[in-house]
């Protein structure tokens, strides 16, 4: 017995550690299943609230300039309409100004002046017709790069031969990039220029989400700015366009869609069409995603996209448009089919090469034009 109890005294110590680390255990379990049900309904609230991919802090936004009426130049390409006091209507004046004098008939002026009112008349008719037509919102997100001023330039130029567009530059930086601002005011269309730079946690991920920062910043432009006729259409500057497409677009209600081309597996990305309707999509990327298409590959109406509780577009690799198109509330049988039942490819998502941000040696063109030039390349953000 007595051996018995002194070995009860000497394990006691031991038992009461145990009782202690059980107790421990008891609150670090509750710990644990706490923080899970913390995390679960943290999630919950988060996917109530918004979509995934929404960022935790605000995100930067800076206004560069903007230009709302297009820009009429004497002679420019980018003159929405001739009128009578341009070369080519002020020769037509003189010729028959001059067959007036030589033939001295009150009949040739008769039938100049008919002429002319008539073509006044047609000119009034095709700007007002232009004037009341829905205006593109034209959304391209651009980064610096030696090629972003040349890809501009292009893209630009092609929307200068587009009317009643607004085109709504985003640029990856927390600055405003001068070469941008020139050439939009050089262009002449109507734009804003925004810098948004994405923010830093996900340029750490292992696929990174381009772009995302600038078209969600030209999103929320176009809900505060844009009017409800409008219709919205992202278009990167690494695309190439048929300008036939915006007509297309135009007369967009909700959600449009057409085929893309030059992209991925199958060298195209298209809705499925049957009977005049969207029945699914044919991509060689499906990933599980509900709207298998390329950012190029739909429009928004304007007035649609505001009556939406949240629209948004996650940070996502892969899933920007599948995200920002859930968001819509659209149901896929609801899309307005474009492009000949989309059976024709009026966009490309054409791929520029890459070239390399090169350091160039000048010392011995210091006193020629080399010098001038490799500082102009450097504005232009092509080299060091």
């Amino acid at each position: 017995m007595e051996t018995d109890k002194r070995w009860e005294e000497d394990i006691r110590p031991f038992l009461s550690c145990i009782e202690m680390s059980r107790r421990q255990r008891i609150v670090m379990t509750v710990i644990i299943l706490g923080s899970f049900v913390y995390v679960i309904l943290t999630q919950a609230v988060h996917m109530l609230d918004g979509l995934p991919g929404e960022p935790v802090h605000p995100e930067v936004r800076k206004f560069c300039s903007a230009m709302n009426k297009q820009k009429v130049n004497r002679g420019s390409p980018t003159s929405p309409f001739p009128n009578l006091t341009t070369e080519p209507f002020m020769r037509c004046k003189i010729i028959f100004l001059t067959l007036e004098i030589l033939n001295h008939s009150v009949a040739i002026e008769r039938k100049f002046q008919s002429t002319s009112s008539l073509i006044q008349l047609t000119l009034l008719n095709a700007k007002a017709e232009n004037e009341s037509s829905p205006i593109i919102y034209v959304v391209t997100p651009t980064y610096k790069r030696p090629e972003m001023v040349a890809e501009l330039t292009r893209l630009g130029q092609t929307l200068s031969m587009v009317q009643n567009i607004h085109w709504i530059v985003a640029e990856d930086s927390a600055t405003c990039s001068r070469p941008i601002t020139g050439l939009l005011q050089r262009l002449g269309l109507p734009y804003t220029h925004l810098a948004t730079p994405m923010p830093d946690v996900y340029r750490k991920e292992r696929y990174v989400p381009r772009g995302v920062s600038n078209r969600r910043a030209a999103l929320q432009w176009v809900r505060d700015y844009g009017k409800n006729t409008g219709v919205l259409f992202f278009l990167d500057d690494d695309n190439a366009i048929d300008i036939r497409l915006f007509e297309e677009m135009r007369s967009t209600e909700t959600v449009s869609m057409w085929p893309v081309g030059l992209i991925g597996e199958y060298t195209v990305s298209s809705p499925v069409v049957k009977n005049g309707k969207v029945v699914g999509f044919y991509d060689g990327w499906p990933a599980g995603r509900k709207f298998q298409v390329d950012m190029a590959g739909f429009a928004v109406g304007v007035g649609y996209m505001k009556k939406q509780k949240k629209v948004t577009m996650p940070y996502i690799a892969g899933h920007e448009e599948d995200g920002f198109l859930k968001s819509l509330n659209i149901n896929i049988n609801e899309i307005e089919v474009k492009a000949n039942g989309c059976t024709d490819i009026l966009v490309w998502h054409t791929r520029t090469a890459k070239n390399p941000l090169r350091n160039l040696n000048i010392e011995s063109h210091q006193n020629d034009n080399i010098k001038v030039l490799t500082d102009n390349m450097k504005q232009l953000g092509m080299i060091k």
